[in-house]
């Protein structure tokens, strides 16, 4: 139980925070992320060593390697929100699993807050070096890829003998006792 409520208070999206009273373009795409983030927690949450090493084919990619791309997909999310440009976002492979976990979800956890209290999302565009991209493209581009590896995740602990934890329900953002 100790191990249950220091999670909670260390990593966010142990559950999904209460939704907004009202629906703003920055309060719905807050919310995108934050349904990403709680997806993103209980994919990964667990996961062995050989979850991390499971592929299940040669032309597939290994959940670790999935895991790293989670986390340049949530760095490109995140640098939108503070109007910053994706360049050499290559840090991941010096982290460990569990820094890669805490930091994607900070990233996520922070781009959702900095859409939440905005007035106007068209300004966090997607900049790589001199090209920029319009909030749709975070949309459709990274935000909706990070979602569906994150079943792909889910996917792969399921073959590995790890299943998710069936008591996370992705429809209430909460966790069922």
């Amino acid at each position: 139980m100790q191990s249950q409520t220091k999670l909670k208070t260390e990593l966010p999206y142990y559950e999904i925070p209460d939704y907004p009273e009202s629906f703003t373009a920055g309060s719905v795409a807050a919310r995108m992320l934050d349904g990403l983030g709680f997806r993103y927690y209980w994919a990964t949450e667990g996961l062995r060593i050989e979850d991390l090493a499971f592929r299940p084919n040669d032309m597939a990619r290994t959940t670790a390697e999935t895991i790293d791309h989670i986390y340049g997909l949530s760095q490109v999310i995140v640098n939108a929100t503070l109007k910053k440009s994706n360049d050499n976002n290559n840090q991941s492979l010096e982290m460990s699993f569990e820094e890669k976990r805490k930091q994607t979800l900070q990233n996520i956890k922070t781009a959702a807050d900095i859409l939440r209290t905005s007035d106007d999302i068209s300004q966090f565009k997607l900049i790589f070096g001199t090209r920029e991209f319009p909030f749709w493209n975070n949309l459709n581009g990274p935000i909706e890829d990070a979602v569906w590896h994150c079943g792909q995740i889910v996917s792969f602990r399921r073959s590995s003998g790890n299943p998710y934890n069936s008591k996370a329900s992705v429809f209430t953002g909460k966790v069922k006792n």
